[in-house]
């Protein structure tokens, strides 16, 4: 059975990836090789497809596939132009408000808003829905779909 703290730390987690990814790029590491591990050991793209919905993904913004994934957080793939890589950004502090879940043996789901903070400036606030499925004890995103909010 999965856990809001299974939920919490899993957020923990992609949020450290995602400013581990922006501080390698930042100090001209292997952000590649953060990238793939994100993508490898948060999301299900190696068990089964992935439903992903990126922030800031219009043209494309559907990703299926691992391919369109790595794009979408690093930019620098031609099937996908639009990509400025999300990841590389320069985040140094993403927190997780969440709104509810709903747990389901090996499933789970949480919704909420996300903000994503460059040092101290005003942080970008994201929505969005998350589906967490347990394969082989660990937590994996089977479907994350991520917006801005509503502009009036």
């Amino acid at each position: 059975m999965i856990t809001i703290e299974d939920i919490l730390d899993f957020q923990k987690k992609w949020g450290d990836s995602i400013i581990k990814i922006s501080d390698s790029y930042k100090k001209n590491n292997d952000y590649l090789k953060d990238t793939n591990n994100l993508i490898d050991s948060l999301y299900a793209y190696d068990n089964e497809e992935v439903l992903f919905k990126p922030t800031l993904a219009s043209d494309k913004q559907f990703r299926l596939s691992r391919d369109g994934a790595i794009s979408y957080f690093i930019g620098g793939n031609d099937q996908f132009l639009e990509d400025q890589g999300f990841a590389i950004k320069g985040w140094t502090k993403i927190r997780w408000e969440n709104a509810g879940y709903k747990l389901y043996n090996d499933i789970a789901f949480c919704m909420g808003n996300y903000f994503f903070s460059i040092d101290n400036s005003e942080p970008l606030k994201v929505e969005f829905t998350i589906v967490l499925k347990k394969i082989n004890d660990k937590l994996k995103i089977i479907l994350h779909d991520s917006h801005l909010p509503f502009q009036k």
